[in-house]
């Protein structure tokens, strides 16, 4: 099953934000992490695509624009929203992508439309809050609309993601774009506040943020570009459950009794996805193996 790439995806991403914390607390600056996000990707599948031939440059570049214009804003926009905003409330609010792809897949998702997954995404989202315990404090009103807004900007991207799955388009080629556009935007960050002198710790945080930034954006194109959008959109919420487990492995942070029941309402709401893709599976294949009735 194709979405069931979106558990990998969600394990690297867990992994890099590991990274991400690893690198701050040995003084790497936000354009530093913003720049290896993207960098290894770029230089690895640059080099794939060199050695065995295939093309860098897309049929078509009006679907990519918009993936990246509206990936890279998400990635911004959360990272301020970390400035201000504490890190449970800006990750339960930017991981409010699910919960938009919910909403446009009633409105217009044609034959994808199901209120069982968008049920199972809510839920997803509803664990999230109980691990975390988000709180919006006066005077972070406009942090906190900016970190919805990115969760809006990521929906989007993701559906373009959909999109150029549709159209054909490799996901190596998708995540070699977006990651070039990261790159790029990296240089703002630099503008600003320069280059910091890195530790060899510092350095290795860094190269396994790329690293595992290049398989999670792999897998994560290949699940949203050729799975079912609304499970995959609710398996994106364990990304949480690894991030907990991680947490506790690395840094000891040991979940409370709530976030245990926000892990188990996860799960759950994957189960419940993956239930209903199952059943809707086991009908397709019983309408395409009944025999035509033979004419009187």
């Amino acid at each position: 099953m194709q979405s069931l790439w979106m558990l990998v995806a969600c394990a690297m991403f867990a992994l890099m934000g590991a990274g991400i914390k690893f690198a701050a607390q040995q003084d790497a600056n936000l354009a530093q992490i913003i720049l290896f996000r993207g960098l290894p990707s770029v230089l690895v599948l640059f080099c794939w695509a060199r050695f065995t031939k295939h093309r860098l440059r897309p049929p078509s570049w009006r679907v990519h624009i918009l993936r990246n214009v509206f990936g890279v804003t998400s990635m911004w926009l959360g990272f301020f929203s970390l400035t201000v905003l504490s890190l449970p409330t800006s990750i339960s609010l930017t991981y409010t992508a699910p919960l938009f792809i919910g909403v446009w897949m009633l409105l217009y998702g044609g034959a994808q439309r199901d209120w069982i997954r968008v049920l199972a995404v809510f839920i997803g989202f509803a664990g999230v809050v109980a691990i975390l315990r988000p709180s919006v404090g006066a005077g972070q009103e406009l942090a906190a609309g900016v970190a919805i807004l990115a969760g809006a900007c990521s929906a989007v991207a993701m559906l373009q993601i959909r999109q150029l799955g549709k159209l054909g388009e490799p996901e190596w080629r998708t995540v070699f774009l977006f990651s070039s556009f990261v790159c790029l935007s990296s240089s703002l960050g630099f503008w600003n506040s320069g280059w910091q002198a890195l530790t060899w710790q510092g350095w290795l945080a860094l190269t396994g943020v790329g690293l595992t930034g290049l398989f999670g954006q792999l897998t994560m194109t290949r699940a949203f570009g050729a799975g079912s959008t609304l499970l995959t959109a609710a398996l994106q919420y364990t990304t949480i459950v690894f991030a907990a487990l991680l947490g506790w492995l690395f840094w000891e942070d040991l979940p409370p009794s709530l976030a245990w029941l926000g892990i188990a309402m996860i799960i759950g709401s994957g189960m419940l996805s993956l239930w209903r893709t199952y059943q809707e599976g086991k009908i397709i294949k019983g309408h395409v193996a009944q025999p035509a009735r033979p004419k009187a």
